[in-house]
Formats: structure tokens, C-alpha cells, sequence
């Protein structure tokens, strides 16, 4: 909902333009003034609805979901045609499983959004306090309106947003954790505007007449524009600029604060917090591309048989006597029916006969294996990190396969490779570095550290570096030490949302400059010689991933204004306020004022801050590589420190070639297109030399030639991209990915998060559509873990923004190795079997329906009893699937992790081709084909006599072996299949075989008066009764199985054969001595 008024002062500020897309707050719904007509806003109400159904349209949006899935769909139609067309199984067939499906997915979802309903119950009914007509009014959170006055104390949350007025503190500022937001455990400082920080109590809140003017929800969490228009008895408003340093969010915890007062400006489902989890986008695997692919398949062998069988009946029944035999005389009505239209109800009748060759229980099967299995990542103990106490987390589990189909890896480096705990090493002044801790003697600072140069810089110079080390920062101190996330100095408490910030204001003070923090505005600063100077502070330029970079403008107690300590005049101080209280446009603005501000600025000296390389990354990125997978570095630092961190974590080996496509190699050039395509052109020869096409696969190529490793910046990519002739550009975009895929690792250095995102895409949308993978720890890594088929987010220092957008969250990047080759590999074998075998069991039970209908004269009889066609997917053969795709360890966990080479066997969705789908369908065939003859053969002597008399019951003991045959059959061969045994394994297998028995017995033992025909009564009994029927099931049970014992015997004597046994587990030092052609 939007609203848009002005205020008396809406045409006084310099500049401002008509306002598009804002909204008016007006602080506890008063008007500003006597004379002015209140008009009541209408905003939404505080209810956060996270849900997804209410009670009334949960069966109507829920069926419509589930319906639009081409199985689901597919059994409707059919299920439709059994209830209105003469078909030769009941509507119960069809409909039962289809029932099945539906009730437990819809369960499933309802159970899950009723948990969304009792969350949003607990937020919406929580307790708050309004401040209304001087005095605290308790409420429910979601009766809260835009422009209420809210009154929190410390360690709650905050109902919406909020913009701060005043607070428990003197200078109006106060503490906030955002942990429930972007992760960060460390103290964010928000402040008050000077005109409202002695306003403490209700009644002084109740004195205030103002009005907000601020822009329209949107949910970017550290972006905020408006301004607060303060009326009091003079004509003229007093307006000051509104930012995200002065609101609230909802979600955010106050600390160390003993209450706060703010106004309301975002309630409800307009918050930054729940507009952050609204739109994001659905990933789909490989699998599922392939499971909609093998349905489409099969659906056309459907419509095969039925077609096949439709024509085959009419060329049966153009013999007169085959058409209407003396016992099945035809109606009038049926001589007078259109051929066609007899045709094609005949087909229809044959599409519902094998309709059961498509396996509408899969979905369901699938949904279960997915949300089952992602919480063995979950209680995984070796992803446990005692230091944040804390695992993985998985926010998706409908990607868990495509953890082991992954081609390329990007990773950040900060945070992610390094543990972004910054510690300072040394710096330069002047060009003298100054390494150790300076102590007094005698009033001449001396250094106890090595140093490079004997000389000293100018002491002055020495002490302005120091003052602007103290100065420039957002740092807080806190002199108490249950501050979440705090960092301890020796006797002060330092506090920052940036470890960076935190390392240089202690090198500071190892150098003798301690800041001792900030109070009323004023930045205290301990010199060496132990005096407090003071700095007001006037503006901070924060830092942005675009500038690269801060400053402050202080002014010193003899009134002289400095940038970074450097002159500033203060006409940029005016502009600078202007351009704070724009509502339209302010970051452009402002962005134009720090440019114009940041300019002819002195290098004082420079500082060397070391980050700590994260346990285990270099051999988690051996690993990966000799899993064969592409591993590319994409950062935001500069080129010499990206380019150390990558060979100190082995992504560049000391034999690697590196090639650079860097704005220091091309700006030589006048013409920089020019000199970049040489470049390219003869990279592109040195590498298609190096790897020349063969058919073999590049990833062993990678072992036996020399290895190459690509860099390039921000700006140059930007150069490739966006190039000023649309042909030009396109032909560098080419010959760059050739060059890249050529390379064993890529380094992209100076990269804007936009950037990183284009780079994920570019690869995406490769020949061939490798998979890709992003892993980062920070909100600037946020567009590539989005943009990349999975996305992963550590649980970083720099806030859990990144955790908060992926799929799956670990703590460390060292637990990577095993999310891919363990995890990834298991997850990704087990659906494949799944898919494959459903598709298998199905074909190899409706087989034999279809050849019976060439011994029936195509007169659509069906084989197998209603009861079991519904019993078969559902409970005879749907359990053992399940558990063996969940428990399915084909290769030790350990082996996985110790031999990544393994990992090449699965990647290309290996398991899921033409060739692994052709197999499983022949297998099916010809099992299919071995029940029907084989049977049809046994029965045509009279073997089976009881008494003397020969079987009545043919076709019912047929049937019987035949269904019986074929349960076990898929039984034994999932149980062949099982390298992991475990007693659930034993349960559902044998299982399901005995629970077959046991429902045949009670099934036909019993005369059921709901049915009209009963064929199978007592038929089980008396076919148990007959040796000759053992005997013949055991017989046609090797024979279907005796082709996969055979290739299972061969494959272990191959195995056997070919095996070293001195050969041990590759050692991941050197890949390249490693043979990678797995077969």
C-alpha cells in the first residue's frame, strides 16, 4: 500500500525534486500542526504471513500444484477415461495410487505450512508497548501501525522497523546484534538525530511533532533514504537526513542498551526481513531434467503398445468369426457405433490397460528419499565446528544429487579460503617500515622489531599516520565484556562489524595511539605522550564494494577540518549535507560528493594486514582438483594478495604457467581492445598447442601436460564483456572462455559482486551445461551463490547474509570435500538407482499384460487382479527402494573422501545416460518376457493336477506366479544390487515378500460382499499347495536373475584380475602422477 503527502517543508530543501514513490510517516498519528488537516494513513497491519495456505484454500491451491506435475496429471486423465469410458480395469487402479500420492504429499505440505502458521502465531501475538496519549499501552505485535511509537528494552527483538528517536544512553545511540538477519553476532551501533535524543520518557515522546519521509519498502537490509521533518513553535521545520544508521529491523536484538523509543515506518509484510525471504528462485537438478525426459520416453512406449494393439485387434476381428463369435454376440447399439469412434475408445481402453508403465508413485518416492536424506548432512559429526558450536545446515534438499555432478567450483577468498581474522603485521611510513612495538626512551620512540631501514620518518608524519589509523573506523568500544562477537584488547573492548577495522586500531595502538572511543560525537584519541586529544566527528564515508574505501571528516579543537587528517574544505561538507537529504537519488549524489571529496589526497604511508589461511583449504582444493573439478578464485582484493593466498592453498602449483589478463598488462597500449585481443589470440594458440582436440577427456589431459592457471580483473573482464563494437565483444567473450577452460584454475581478482554472478552465468551457459557451484561467507557473494546450480555459504565473520541465501551452509571450507565427494557421490547414485529401478519394476510387471493380449485376441482382458495393479507400486515394492536409497553405501565413506578420483566416475549425470537407461529397459524386457513365456509354457502340460484332476484355475495360478515372479524378482535384484546391508535393508525386503503372502492369504481367503467377482478366492492356498508351482517359480526366478548374477561374477573376476595388491590409496600432493581414467 502506498501514501504519498508532503509537509510544510517538502519544497524548502535545496534541490529536491518532485517525489516519486515515497511514503509520509507521521510520528504517533498526530498531525503536525493545529491548523492542518490529518488525513489517516492506511499502511498494512503488522502480521507477518509466512505461510502458504489458509484453511479454506488449502485443497483447491494445493491439488491445482500438485496436478500440474506431468505424472500426476497423466493418472488424473486416465482415471477420468476409467469413470467414463468401458475399460477393462476398474477406476480403482488408477485412482488408488493416484489417492496415495496426492494425500501424502498434500500431508506432507500441510504439516509443514501448519508449522509456518504456529511460528507466525508466536511473532504476531507477542507482547509490545505503545506509547499513547503519554502512557505505555501493551498490545499485540501485530496491532502495531505505521507511526506508533515503540517502546523496547534490551535483549528483545524489534516487532518491525523502526527509526530510532532516542535511547536509554545519553547520546542517543544504542547496541543491535542482527544475527537473525545476516548472521552477525557483533554490536552494530544506530543513532538518534540530535533533536530527538532528550525525548526519554512518554510523556516527552508524546511532545513530538514530526513527520518521516522515507522511501518505499524494499528489501536491500543495509540501504535507507529518508528524512525526519521536526515542527515545533517556530514557522520553519528543522529536517534532517534519515540513513540505515538510524533504523531499526525487525528481527534485530538490542544490546547493552537499557530501552529504546521508535517510530514505526515498516510493518508486516513490508519489513526488510520479510521482504528477504520473498522470490527467490527455484533450482532444478540434473535428475529431475532426466526423470521428465525418461517419463516422455516411456510415455511414448505407452502410447506404442496401445496403438500396436488397437491396430492388431481390428486386423484380428476382419475374420467375421473373430469379430463376433457365437458366445459374445454383438448389440445393435454397438453395430450402429462409428468405427473411428469405436477406435479410438478402444485405444483409450488400451492406454488404460499399461497405463501402470509409468510410475506415479515415483514422485512421492523422490520427495521422501530428498527430505529424508538431507538430514544425514545434517547430523553429520565431522561437520560440527566447536568454535561456532554449530553444523551444517541444509535450506534445500531438492539439490542434494547435484552435489555430486559438479564441474566447477567459485569460491571467495576472504572468509572462505582465509579466516578473515586479520592481525597487523607491519607498515610504511614515508617509505620507512616500521615493524615491532615503539616504546619511549628519553621522549624518542625506538622500535623493538627487525626493521628494513635505520632511519626514521619525520615525526610528524609518524604521529598524523598513527592519528589517522585512530581516527579512520567505524570501531566502538565497550567496556563490557559479554558484548557478542566483542574482540579484547588488552584493556578496552573493541568492537566492529569488520575485522579489518579492529586489526589497524590495535596496530595503532602497539605504536602507541589508543582510541578510547567515541562520546557525544567526539573521537578521543591517546597519544604517546599519554595526552586525550578530541575530534568531532561530522560525517562518515562509509565503505562500498564500488569506491573500495572510507574516510571521516573530523574537525579538531582549534576548529580546522580534515579528511582522513588530510584538508577538506567545507564547501564539501555543504554539498555532502545536501546530498544526505535527498530523497531521490541519494546514493548517486552521494557517491558524485565522495568522488569530488576523495580527490588530491596525500599517501601518508601503508599498513600490512595478515589473514590466516583456513585449516585444511589447500588440501580441500587437491582434493577437488583431482576429483577432476575446475576450481576459479573470484575476489574482491587486489591481484598480489589474491595471487599469494592462491598459491599458499595450492590452487596454483610452482609449475603452473600463469597467464594475465590484468589493466597492468594491457594498458601500455594506447588502443587497450587492441593490445587485450593480441593477448587473447595468443593465449588461445599457447594452449590449443598444449591440449590439441582428441576425444579424450580434458580432466586427464590436465596430468599429462603442463599446467596453466588463468588471472584477470574486474576491469578487463569489463573490457571482454562490454566491448564498444557488439562483434568485437562477442568474438573476445569466445576466445576468453576457450582460454579458460583450457586452464587447471582461474584467478579473477577486483571483481564487483555483480561481476562474480556474470562469471558463474558465462560458464552456466557453456557447451554442454556444466554444473557449477559457489561457495562464499559474505553479502557480496550473494548474487553467485543465487546464480550458480548450488549455491553454498559458510558461516563466516563476515554475517550469515551468504548462509542465509544458499542451499546448503557449512562452517568451514574444508567440509567441502566431503559434502561433494561423500555426500554428493552417495546422493547421487542412490537417486539414480531409484529413478532407474522404478522405471524398471514397472516395465518388467506391465510387460506380460501386454503379451498376454496377443494370446486374448486384443480383447483387453487384464492379467493381473485390480487389488493387486493397486497394491503393487504402493506397498509391494515401494519400501525396499526407499531404504536402499537412503542406506546405499556402494564405497565406504572414507574410501570417497581418500580417493577423490572416484568422484569422475558419476560426473556427466553418468548414471542417468542413454546407455544405463537402455540397460535397465532391456533387463526389464527381458525379465517381462521370462515371466510370461516361461509360465506360459510350464502350464501347458498338465503338470499341475490336483487329485488326478487337472487345474481349473489356469489363468488365476498364471496370474498368481506371474505377479509373484515379478515382486520378487525386483526384490532380489535391488537385494543383488545392495553392497550395504543393514537390518532395515533385511526388514523391507523380506518384508515386502512376506507382507505379498500374507495380504494374497487374507486378500483371497475371505468372500468380500463389495465385490461383484471374486477370481482369486482360496486360488493362493491351493497354488502353495503344488510342488510343481514352487518349482517352477524358483526355475523362472534364477533364469530372470541369472544375466545379472552372470555380469556381477564376471565384473569380480575382472575386478579380481586387474587388481594391484600393492596399489594404495593415491596420496593428493601431486594429482598429476595419478592415473584419472576411471572407465
Amino acid at each position: 500500500m502506498q501514501m504519498a503527502s508532503s509537509s510544510p517543508s517538502a519544497s524548502e530543501c535545496a534541490g529536491e525534486e518532485q517525489r516519486v514513490g515515497t511514503r509520509t510517516v507521521f510520528i504517533g498519528n498526530h498531525p503536525v500542526s493545529e491548523t492542518e488537516a490529518y488525513i489517516a494513513q492506511h499502511f498494512c497491519d503488522n502480521r507477518i504471513v509466512s505461510s502458504k495456505y489458509t484453511l479454506w484454500n488449502f485443497l483447491p491451491k494445493n491439488l491445482f500444484e500438485q496436478f500440474r506435475r506431468i505424472a500426476n496429471f497423466y493418472f488424473l486423465i486416465i482415471f477420468l477415461v476409467q469413470v467414463t469410458v468401458d475399460t477393462p480395469t476398474s477406476p480403482v487402479t488408477s485412482g488408488l495410487p493416484l489417492f496415495f500420492v496426492i494425500t501424502v504429499t498434500a500431508i506432507k505440505q500441510g504439516y509443514e505450512d501448519w508449522l509456518r502458521h504456529r511460528a507466525d502465531n508466536e511473532v504476531n501475538k507477542s507482547t509490545v508497548y505503545i506509547i499513547e496519549n503519554a502512557k505505555r499501552v501493551r498490545k499485540e505485535s501485530e496491532k502495531i501501525k505505521v507511526g506508533d511509537v515503540v517502546e523496547v528494552h534490551a535483549d528483545e527483538t524489534f516487532p518491525c522497523d523502526l527509526i530510532l528517536l532516542s535511547s536509554g544512553t545519553s547520546d542517543g545511540t544504542c547496541y543491535v546484534t542482527t544475527a537473525s538477519l545476516d548472521g552477525e553476532s557483533n554490536c552494530k551501533t544506530h543513532y538518534a538525530v540530535r533533536d530527538t535524543i532528550a525525548l526519554c520518557t512518554a510523556e516527552a515522546i508524546n511532545t513530538l511533532r514530526a513527520a518521516i519521509e522515507c522511501e518505499q519498502p524494499q528489501p536491500d537490509l543495509y540501504k535507507f533514504v529518508g528524512r525526519i521533518n521536526i515542527y515545533s513553535n517556530s514557522l520553519e521545520a528543522v529536517a534532517r537526513s534519515l540513513g540505515p544508521e538510524n533504523l531499526l529491523l525487525k528481527g534485530a536484538t538490542l544490546k547493552n542498551t537499557k530501552k529504546i523509543y521508535g517510530v514505526a515506518v515498516y510493518t508486516g509484510m513490508e519489513t526488510k526481513m520479510a521482504l528477504n525471504y520473498q522470490g527467490k528462485s527455484q533450482k532444478r537438478s540434473a535428475v529431475e531434467k532426466s526423470i521428465n525426459a525418461f517419463l516422455i520416453v516411456y510415455l511414448f512406449i505407452l502410447l506404442t503398445k496401445a496403438a500396436v494393439c488397437t491396430t492388431l485387434k481390428y486386423v484380428w476381428q476382419s475374420n467375421p468369426y473373430n469379430d463376433e463369435p457365437w458366445y459374445n454376440q454383438k448389440t445393435q447399439k454397438e453395430r450402429e457405433t462409428l468405427k473411428v469412434l469405436k477406435m479410438f475408445t478402444d485405444f483409450l481402453s488400451f492406454m488404460v490397460l499399461f497405463n501402470f508403465i509409468i510410475p506415479v508413485s515415483m514422485y512421492v518416492t523422490v520427495e521422501m528419499q530428498k527430505f529424508l536424506g538431507s538430514f544425514f548432512i545434517s547430523w553429520d559429526k565431522d561437520f560440527y565446528d566447536e568454535e561456532i558450536n554449530e553444523g551444517a545446515l541444509v535450506n534445500t534438499s531438492d539439490l542434494n544429487e547435484e552435489l555430486g555432478q559438479v564441474d566447477y567450483v567459485f569460491t571467495d577468498k576472504t572468509g572462505t579460503l582465509t579466516e578473515n581474522s586479520m592481525e597487523f603485521i607491519e607498515c610504511c611510513i614515508d617509505g620507512h617500515k616500521y615493524k615491532g612495538v615503539i616504546e619511549e626512551v628519553d621522549g624518542v620512540p625506538q622500535t623493538d622489531g627487525s626493521l628494513t631501514y635505520f632511519d626514521k620518518a619525520d615525526k610528524n608524519r609518524e604521529e598524523l599516520f598513527l592519528r589517522a589509523l585512530c581516527l579512520c573506523h567505524t570501531v566502538e568500544v565497550k567496556t563490557n565484556d559479554a558484548v557478542d562477537g566483542a574482540t579484547q584488547a588488552t584493556d578496552l573492548t573493541y568492537v566492529s562489524s569488520s575485522p579489518d577495522e579492529i586489526a589497524l586500531v590495535k596496530g595503532a595502538k602497539k605504536y602507541g595511539f589508543t582510541f578510547l572511543g567515541t562520546q557525544n560525537g567526539y573521537m578521543r584519541v591517546e597519544n604517546q605522550r599519554k595526552e586525550t586529544e578530541e575530534y568531532e566527528l561530522l560525517h562518515t564515508l562509509y565503505f562500498d564494494s564500488v569506491r573500495r574505501r572510507m574516510s571521516v571528516i573530523v574537525k579538531t579543537q582549534t576548529g580546522t577540518h580534515f579528511l582522513n587528517l588530510n584538508f577538506s574544505p567545507f564547501l564539501f561538507v555543504r554539498q555532502l549535507i545536501e546530498a544526505k537529504m535527498a530523497l531521490q537519488d541519494r546514493e548517486e549524489k552521494m557517491e558524485k560528493v565522495f568522488d569530488d571529496i576523495e580527490t588530491n589526497m596525500n599517501l601518508i604511508g601503508a599498513t600490512a594486514v595478515e589473514d590466516k589461511l583456513q585449516d585444511q583449504a589447500a588440501e580441500t582444493i587437491e582434493a577437488l582438483h583431482a576429483a577432476g573439478l575446475k576450481v576459479w578464485v573470484l575476489t574482491g582484493d587486489k591481484m598480489e594478495t589474491a595471487k599469494s593466498t592462491c598459491y599458499a592453498c595450492r590452487l596454483f602449483q610452482t609449475s603452473t604457467e600463469l597467464l594475465e589478463l590484468t589493466t597492468k598488462t594491457i594498458e601500455d597500449s594506447e588502443r587497450k581492445e587492441d593490445r587485450l585481443h593480441e593477448l587473447l589470440i595468443e593465449y588461445r594458440k599457447k594452449l590449443l598447442h598444449e591440449f590439441p582436440k582428441s576425444t579424450r577427456s580434458l580432466k586427464k589431459a590436465w596430468t599429462e601436460h603442463q599446467e596453466y592457471g588463468l588471472i584477470i580483473d574486474g576491469s578487463t573482464l569489463s573490457l571482454i564483456l562490454n566491448s564498444s563494437q557488439d562483434y568485437s565483444s562477442n568474438n573476445y567473450k569466445s576466445i576468453f572462455l576457450q582460454i579458460c577452460m583450457k586452464c587447471t584454475a582461474v584467478l579473477c581478482c577486483r571483481m564487483a559482486p555483480l561481476q562474480k554472478a556474470q562469471i558463474v552465468r558465462m560458464v552456466k551457459n557453456l557447451k554442454g551445461s556444466p554444473i557449477t557451484l559457489s561457495i562464499g561467507d559474505g553479502a557480496n557473494d550473494v548474487s553467485m551463490i543465487l546464480e550458480s546450480h548450488v549455491g553454498i555459504g559458510i558461516k563466516g565473520k563476515e554475517g550469515r547474509h551468504a548462509a542465509r541465501n544458499s542451499d546448503y551452509a557449512v562452517p568451514k571450507f574444508k567440509h567441502l570435500k566431503k559434502l561433494l565427494l561423500a555426500h554428493g557421490h552417495l546422493y547421487y547414485v542412490r537417486i539414480a538407482h531409484l529413478v532407474q529401478y522404478f522405471f524398471y519394476k514397472n516395465l518388467c510387471f506391465i510387460l506380460p499384460q501386454f503379451l498376454y493380449q496377443f494370446f486374448c485376441g486384443f480383447s483387453q482382458q487384464p492379467l493381473y487382479d485390480a487389488a493387486y495393479l493397486t497394491m503393487y507400486n504402493i506397498c509391494f515394492t515401494s519400501l525396499p527402494i526407499l531404504a536402499y536409497s537412503l542406506l546405499e553405501q556402494h564405497i565406504n565413506i572414507d574410501t570417497l573422501t581418500s580417493d577423490p578420483r572416484l568422484y569422475m566416475k558419476i560426473t556427466g549425470n553418468a548414471m542417468l545416460q542413454l546407455g544405463p537407461f537402455l540397460y535397465w529397459t532391456f533387463l526389464a524386457a527381458f525379465e517381462g518376457t521370462v515371466f510370461f513365456f516361461g509360465t506360459y509354457f510350464l502350464f501347458q502340460t498338465s503338470s499341475l493336477e490336483d487329485n488326478g484332476k487337472v487345474n481349473r484355475t489356469y489363468g488365476a495360478i498364471y496370474f498368481r506366479i506371474s505377479i509373484y515372479e515379478s515382486s520378487c524378482v525386483v526384490s532380489l535384484q535391488l537385494a543383488l544390487d545392495t553392497r550395504f546391508w543393514t537390518w532395515i535393508n533385511h526388514f523391507v525386503i523380506w518384508g515386502s515378500l512376506a507382507f505379498y503372502v500374507f495380504f494374497s492369504f487374507f486378500w483371497g481367503g475371505i468372500i468380500w460382499p463389495f465385490l461383484k467377482q471374486q477370481r482369486m478366492y482360496f486360488v493362493f492356498a491351493q497354488m502353495l499347495s503344488s510342488v510343481s508351482t514352487w518349482l517352477a517359480i524358483v526355475f523362472l526366478i534364477f533364469i530372470s536373475l541369472f544375466p545379472e548374477i552372470l555380469l556381477i561374477v564376471l565384473k569380480n573376476v575382472r575386478r579380481r584380475s586387474a587388481r594391484n595388491p600393492n596399489l594404495e590409496l593415491p596420496m593428493l600432493l601431486s594429482y598429476k602422477h595419478i592415473d584419472s581414467g576411471y572407465t
